[in-house]
């Protein structure tokens, strides 16, 4: 790859990579120009072939490709923030913002990995759209992964298929490819390869998290900014996401013959398996004893964990995730939430959660997924962290909007970290005023300067 930095003399900005020269467009942030370079392959379409299998090198081009448009969003139900153009498998694309001008390598890098459980997300979200948070003076980047049955499928034919005889991870996978994808080629565009800080929400936070417990992760990143992460969950093992595929079928043949779009219709036959507050969840990242060799609480717990400075936090109504769409308005209702999600232990979490009345019943709940969910393994990770690095902290984000009566939910502090608190999607308003510039500044620049 050329060490050149980006060629500015003519309109629209090119820059060498180890894939070819892009040509990319200017922008405008807070009075700093801007060099834009969207829609990069980082590895080869996983198509065909290479459905479920680990991200390829993305193959070379010759000339100068366009690197104007975001790539396709991850096949998934559509959503008015994500900006792409269209869905499909090939989809393992990112997205960089620089301030023009940068010297090679002379820049701090914030990689954003998107959360969306697993199941959909792109860095084509308004709410993540990285020029804002670049006028700062660093190099932005965000990327695509596979997520759901394209990203976490294991299946025994797939294990067999495996020079390592585990599959499932090509989400996590595809993560560290985007990753080594900066660490050779950022300094082209002005980041330095030596001062890379991973930042994410939800289940991009959780990626980071398990990288950070697990022997791949190591020396990805430098550090980590991690929101509403979700650590600390029990992972199912390949052995059980491996059983519970055979409802797709054994044949993976005919599998990999589907479309996408019949592929996606198919999910709803792992549902059962999917969600649950305390069970091992499949269609998510497993325990393969390979990538993640075991379950990150007791490496959290016996400190084994890659060293760096840590920001971990989340935010005042995280429980409103859930209780927005589960059913949770009677004592009834809580009773067997708890009774369903705890199992042998939903004696005790009824004690810990308790409702005397129908409207308890929907606050307790969300405290009850507040807690298992983020609250617990945000603690957890940072405790493991502090001891190993004095650099750790945590924060509650407790900002809600005008006329915003509970919250803030789950992923609302997204959008005054990036400066984008004011944008809205076509048929969305962003109620937003003074505060919110205010937070959103304050927030930025702390995450900058970190």
């Amino acid at each position: 790859m050329s060490s050149s930095d980006v060629n500015t003399t003519d309109t629209q900005p090119t820059v060498h990579t180890s894939g070819g020269l892009l040509r990319g467009a200017t922008a405008n942030a807070a009075g700093q120009a801007l060099n834009v370079f969207k829609g990069i392959p980082y590895a080869a379409p996983p198509v065909g072939a290479l459905r479920w299998r680990a991200p390829q090198a993305a193959a070379p081009w010759s000339g100068v490709r366009d690197a104007l448009e975001f790539g396709p969003d991850l096949p998934q139900v559509p959503n008015p923030r994500l900006r792409a153009a269209s869905q499909s498998e090939d989809c393992l694309y990112l997205n960089v913002w620089a301030p023009a001008g940068a010297a090679p390598a002379s820049l701090p890098v914030m990689v954003w990995v998107h959360g969306g459980g697993f199941e959909r997300g792109s860095g084509s979200d308004l709410a993540s759209d990285g020029a804002a948070m670049a006028a700062q003076g660093v190099v932005v980047v965000n990327f695509n992964y596979r997520a759901g049955l394209f990203g976490f499928l294991a299946h025994p034919s797939l294990s067999k298929e495996s020079a390592h005889g585990v599959s499932g991870n090509y989400g996590l996978l595809d993560q560290i490819a985007a990753f080594h994808w900066v660490r050779d080629n950022i300094a082209a565009f002005g980041g330095d390869p030596q001062r890379v800080t991973a930042f994410g929400v939800s289940a991009g936070s959780a990626s980071i998290a398990l990288l950070l417990a697990s022997p791949m992760g190591k020396g990805l990143f430098q550090q980590a900014i991690l929101h509403s992460p979700g650590a600390a969950r029990p992972l199912a093992t390949l052995a059980e996401a491996e059983q519970a595929a055979l409802a797709l079928g054994d044949d993976i043949a005919t599998l990999r013959a589907l479309s996408a779009e019949e592929l996606l219709s198919k999910t709803s036959l792992l549902s059962p398996k999917v969600r649950g507050l305390t069970t091992p969840r499949v269609l998510r990242p497993i325990r393969d004893g390979w990538l993640l060799p075991e379950d990150e609480r007791p490496v959290l717990k016996t400190g084994r964990i890659h060293a760096m400075p840590l920001i971990v936090g989340s935010n005042a109504d995280e429980g409103s995730l859930l209780t927005k769409t589960w059913p949770a308005d009677n004592l009834a209702q809580h009773t067997s939430l708890v009774q369903t999600n705890f199992g042998d232990a939903a004696d005790e979490a009824m004690r810990i959660y308790p409702a005397t009345a129908d409207s308890e019943a929907r606050p307790r709940v969300g405290e009850m997924f507040a807690d298992t969910q983020f609250n617990y393994g945000t603690r957890l990770l940072a405790d493991a962290m502090a001891k190993k690095e004095p650099r750790t902290w945590r924060y509650l984000f407790l900002r809600r909007r005008p006329n915003q009566t509970d919250g803030p939910h789950h992923g609302e502090e997204v959008s005054h970290v990036f400066g984008t608190y004011a944008d809205a999607a076509p048929g969305e308003s962003a109620d937003h005023d003074s505060v919110d510039e205010r937070v959103s500044g304050a927030m930025m620049n702390a995450w900058v300067a970190f």
